[in-house]
């Protein structure tokens, strides 16, 4: 066996790290005085609640206001609230490992619908179960995905503005860029970029700036600088505690 590095031995011995604790324990540790919220005799009973979650306790990756919280109720809070005008669209012709990514990515800025486009089964790793509280879609191609939203967008009387994310020449750059309310954000797989039928359909072709020698950044990493672009012209600044 190779013996480790000093770096590896004084990490080691460093006594780090100690991580914080994620989640709340099951109801009767966490809330020995207070009734549980699933039973239907109690004054406090909420049909929110999960019994499971509240028997074994919630360590999902959630918002501490929705600890116990059914899957079901925390979509539908999510509707309630008003998801944001933007909605993003994912080329799945290459099985692509980063679609997962981006799905939390658009949970956790509260995208509108995620579309994945192309083959109907992903790999869902990357989204850590939140593609449970998302609303995701799939079409058959980019063609007729842009073609529903149009005959959406006529029925409620909208404009959605087609946005292609790529590099590719003609394209505008994303820190001058002046993003709509609504509009629909295409990303495609990682390596090949986007297809042609895609960024034929876009109105507008953005791409992000990059000052080292790589072509392109990760996809997902892509989706996430879009999203964020969006949110930083169009959105609030809020703080989840």
């Amino acid at each position: 066996m190779r013996e480790p590095n000093e770096v590896t031995k004084a990490a080691l011995a460093s006594g780090e790290p100690t991580f914080r604790p994620i989640g709340v324990g099951p109801w009767n540790e966490t809330h020995t005085d207070e009734p549980r919220p699933d039973d239907p005799n109690s004054p406090q009973f909420d049909p929110r609640f999960d019994t499971e979650l509240l028997d074994e306790g919630d360590h999902r990756n959630v918002l501490d206001q929705y600890r116990y919280w059914t899957v079901d109720a925390i979509r539908d809070d999510l509707d309630r609230k008003g998801r944001h005008g933007f909605e993003v669209a994912i080329e799945n012709w290459t099985h692509d490992f980063n679609i997962g990514s981006m799905v939390r990515t658009a949970n956790a800025f509260s995208a509108q619908t995620v579309h994945i486009v192309g083959p109907h089964k992903w790999n869902r790793k990357g989204a850590l179960m939140t593609e449970l509280y998302q609303h995701v879609e799939h079409s058959p191609s980019i063609e007729s995905l842009v073609d529903e939203i149009r005959a959406r967008d006529e029925r409620q009387h909208v404009h959605t503005r087609i946005i292609a994310i790529d590099n590719v020449p003609g394209s505008v750059p994303i820190e001058t860029y002046s993003f709509v309310e609504h509009c629909l954000m295409i990303f495609g797989a990682e390596g090949p970029g986007l297809s042609r039928k895609a960024l034929e359909l876009a109105d507008d072709v953005v791409y992000i700036s990059q000052y080292g020698s790589v072509r392109s950044i990760n996809a997902g990493a892509a989706a996430a600088v879009a999203m964020h672009a969006w949110i930083s012209q169009r959105a609030k600044p809020v703080f989840n505690l």
